[in-house]
């Protein structure tokens, strides 16, 4: 975008508010600190008419860089390498908490409580010299980025205190029967490569990694003889495991972050057809997470050993997960774990139960 400062002060009005609504766009599109501050030196880039731009995030109360994004000729990059901040420009700025402007530079400090980043853009001859109403919106811009930076930094702290009391919850289980826990990561990241590739929300994507987690809770309080039996379960016994489902929502309901878990948790065993448990939902009725856990828990126990029977191949369980679409599967889904079953990444996945 060019300026100019012969624009009339209702153009540079519209134009500011014009930026401040595609920054507010942008800093709502990701739950990810990294990604955020990648997209927001490629858009600084395009509305300043610039060949380059840093963003630099300092550690609290420090002169460490923990973060760094580089947009520039051909090249697009991110560091997350812990640093020291180098003399230069940035370190000017954040040591001064000012903007700094020539003709072929610009740059503004972010500034919170305290100082703890900077934005830098550079311009060749051929693009102008940058003006004043290049460091009003960059200094906008700025602003509404510190806002940004620091919800997500808060979030990712919360994050921190979930994904704790998920772990604990796991121990629990795991303490009880070892081998129910002991996949569990590798089953999060099937689900979450599934969700992905239905493009789901990043929020729908952390929800269902939790749930993934957290998926077998309520046999925490199923007995351990059922659990552990080596020959097959009795209707009675049958009707205890089906119980899991209500137990482990039941378990997770006092923890208000994870509000979001409870019917991913809740509906996995339900079918597509209406034919599961525990409430007979049907198609789109079921929340499209756990459609998908329900086609990763399928798979998950078809190609893992069991006391009571024989696994099978990743080849014949695949086949199984295709010829149940429509009835026990959403077929969207079942499509969408069929082309990840192609690719690399996912085979490793797949093949970590064998």
């Amino acid at each position: 975008m060019s300026t100019k400062n012969s624009l009339s002060h209702t153009k540079k009005y519209k134009i500011v508010l014009s930026i401040n609504h595609m920054v507010y766009r942008l800093i709502n599109s990701t739950y990810n600190l990294k990604e955020l501050t990648l997209r927001l030196a490629k858009f600084i880039c395009q509305v300043l008419n610039s060949g380059y731009c840093s963003v630099t995030l300092l550690e609290p109360n420090t002169k460490t860089v923990k973060l760094k994004a580089v947009v520039g000729p051909k090249m697009k990059d991110i560091s997350s390498k812990k640093a020291k901040l180098k003399k230069g420009l940035e370190k000017k700025i954040i040591d001064t908490s000012d903007a700094y402007m020539n003709d072929s530079v610009l740059g503004v400090p972010l500034i919170g409580e305290d100082t703890f980043g900077s934005i830098v853009v550079k311009r060749n001859g051929r693009r102008g010299k940058y003006e004043s109403f290049d460091q009003e919106l960059l200094t906008a811009i700025a602003e509404q980025a510190v806002i940004a930076i620091k919800n997500l930094q808060l979030y990712d702290e919360q994050q921190k205190i979930v994904y704790g009391s998920i772990r604990s919850l796991v121990t629990i289980l795991d303490k009880k029967v070892p081998s129910l826990s002991t996949h569990l990561t590798k089953y999060a990241s099937i689900v979450v490569e599934m969700a992905k590739e239905l493009h789901l929300s990043e929020s729908q994507i952390m929800s269902l990694k939790h749930a993934s987690l957290l998926h077998d809770a309520g046999k925490v309080d199923i007995p351990l003889e059922i659990l552990t039996k080596r020959s097959k379960l009795t209707s009675e016994e049958y009707g205890i495991i089906k119980s899991h489902p209500e137990k482990g929502a039941e378990i997770i309901k006092p923890l208000e972050a994870l509000k979001p878990v409870i019917p991913i948790i809740l509906y996995h065993h339900e079918k597509y057809d209406g034919s599961g448990y525990p409430s007979g939902l049907k198609k789109d009725e079921i929340p499209v997470e756990a459609r998908i856990m329900a086609v990763a828990d399928a798979f998950e126990a078809m190609i893992s050993s069991r006391p009571y029977k024989t696994k099978k191949t990743i080849f014949e369980a695949i086949g199984e997960i295709k010829g149940n679409s429509g009835t026990q599967f959403d077929p969207r889904v079942v499509e969408a774990f069929l082309r990840l079953s192609k690719k690399r990444k996912f085979k490793k996945y797949l093949s970590f139960y064998h």
